[in-house]
């Protein structure tokens, strides 16, 4: 069995800013897990985690297409 490496809600901002340059905070994360529309995790406990996997495929599906312009229309 394929072991991951989970990380704690606590420390994905910091993960998310060092390995793509991205700001997202705890707390946004707390919202999106009980509103929808953030990474997909796990909980052990009463603490939330997530997996390298999980946060590269949320950052994907939020990224743009490349545009040259802000003309450029985005499909969706």
């Amino acid at each position: 069995m394929a072991t991951d490496t989970y990380i704690p809600r606590t420390a994905v901002p910091g993960h998310l800013l060092a390995t793509w340059g991205f700001t997202v905070s705890k707390n946004t994360l707390a919202k999106l897990a009980h509103c929808g529309g953030g990474p997909e995790y796990r909980v052990f406990g009463k603490k939330a985690y997530y997996t390298e996997a999980a946060l590269e495929n949320w950052v994907a599906e939020k990224l743009s297409p490349p545009r040259r312009s802000t003309s450029d229309l985005v499909a969706r």
